[in-house]
């Protein structure tokens, strides 16, 4: 099965683009903060600026093993499903369940060392920028310098290697046990199933985010940049559930109009819902978590308006919105790979809607009315997330449930998620289209 991956990875590396740029990406982040602390472990380091380093390193460590987690398990699954004719041309040739998924495993390990490697380079540049800005903030001394070290690589491989190999054996299991037959009929209109273990998966996620919120409660009064941290998790815990959720949740989803279009729509919404529930996760945690995270630094500047110097405030303001901008930057490349990813899997599809006599125009605005109504329901949840998280931080800081922000950065982040979830899915279908369809129904 090693040859065969070797082989699966030359001549079909479109199915691997997404999961290796989410791996390459999530590797880079998790190496940048887990610089930092590799940086504060330094032997002559003071303890202000060494506890600053370590609090900074972790916190945003913690939420990075998540997002490169999910991100890995999303992008594989996609990878997984666009391969099911081949996985069902292995099963009819006598590959074992076992072959399969060690094939798959090995495909995905591979991928995770070569982006874990390439990755190493943008981290160690992306630590020296942080802790740049961490010094110039004033909570660092500005002699002490950058360490890229055991910490950084052993978080951005081993988080990089696990999340990978979690998500081949998650994608591996399911399309191992299908039978021939069912392979087939999942590459040609995969369904999107509320299982037993989805649902599980959700309400513990769902209590877990309780948990963070009662502790985001009761402990953010007395904590400093740790609150925020507690509160970070929530928007991506609740996130993540909706996604456990979101094969049910695409069921929901109505299209208006009498249009053929509008039929076909509203019936890919239910055959087809596999992929479009794998493209509604993403969406609503990009603006759960860039939402919930632009309102916390604007709340918590607020609560330390006048604690700080002018200058030191402004420089503190800055660093938060750049470890912000570091996370949304990666959430935004994964939202807009998942979404191309998924449309582009949709190639035979198109096709035999062609041959049936729909015309381009239909199709486009098919897909724009399917992204339109995962748009409007991923604003809606991702709001959702966020709410979860600034509810709890704001009466932390402030005492009151709904804070006083400004709200240019959650509408910039609305309007940004929005644009690509609307315009990927077109722009990809658009490309699709300019293929003739006999060609496009190969295998």
């Amino acid at each position: 099965m090693f040859r065969i991956a070797l082989a699966s990875l030359r001549h079909r590396a479109s199915a691997f683009v997404a999961a290796f740029f989410a791996l390459f990406l999530g590797a880079a982040l998790v190496m940048s903060f887990g610089s930092l602390l590799d940086t504060g472990t330094s032997p002559a380091l003071d303890a202000d600026s060494a506890e600053t380093l370590s609090i900074m390193g972790g916190v945003v460590g913690g939420w990075s093993l998540l997002l490169v987690g999910f991100a890995a398990v999303t992008t594989t699954a996609l990878g997984v499903r666009r391969r099911a004719r081949e996985i069902a041309l292995l099963k009819s040739a006598g590959a074992v369940p076992g072959q399969i998924t060690r094939m798959i495993l090995t495909e995905v390990l591979l991928l995770a060392v070569v982006a874990g490697t390439l990755a190493v380079p943008i981290g160690f540049f992306g630590g020296r920028l942080l802790l740049g800005l961490i010094q110039d903030s004033g909570q660092v001394s500005p002699d002490v310098a950058h360490v890229f070290g055991p910490a950084a690589l052993g978080q951005g491989f081993g988080i990089t290697l696990v999340s990978a190999a979690g998500a081949a054996v998650l994608a591996a299991r399911g399309a191992s046990r299908m039978r021939v037959v069912e392979s087939m009929a999942e590459a040609e209109a995969p369904p999107a199933r509320l299982t037993v273990r989805r649902a599980v998966s959700g309400v513990l996620l769902l209590a877990a985010a309780a948990t963070m919120f009662t502790l985001t409660l009761v402990l953010g009064p007395d904590l400093g940049i740790e609150a925020q941290a507690l509160a970070g998790y929530i928007d991506i815990l609740v996130a993540i559930a909706l996604a456990c959720f979101a094969p049910a949740l695409v069921r929901l989803l109505r299209v208006p109009g009498s249009t053929a279009s509008a039929h076909l729509a509203r019936g890919n919404l239910r055959a087809r819902s596999g992929h479009l529930s794998s493209a509604l996760a993403p969406v609503v945690l990009f603006l759960g978590m860039a939402v919930g995270t632009l309102v916390l630094q604007d709340v918590d500047a607020r609560f330390h308006a006048g604690m700080l110097p002018e200058e030191g405030a402004e420089l503190v303001k800055t660093l938060n919105y750049v470890i912000t901008g570091m996370v949304g930057a990666f959430l935004c490349i994964l939202l807009v790979n998942t979404l191309a990813t998924s449309t582009a899997a949709r190639r035979r599809e198109f096709a035999m809607l062609r041959l049936a006599g729909a015309t381009p125009g239909q199709l486009l605005r098919m897909v724009a009315l399917e992204s339109s109504a995962l748009a409007l329901a991923g604003t809606a949840l991702g709001l959702l997330a966020a709410s979860a998280t600034v509810l709890p931080f704001s009466y932390a800081r402030t005492d009151t449930w709904l804070p006083h922000f400004s709200p240019a950065f959650p509408l910039l982040a609305t309007a940004l998620t929005l644009t690509v979830t609307l315009a990927t899915p077109l722009l990809i279908t658009r490309h699709l289209l300019r293929r003739p369809p006999i060609t496009a129904t190969s295998l």
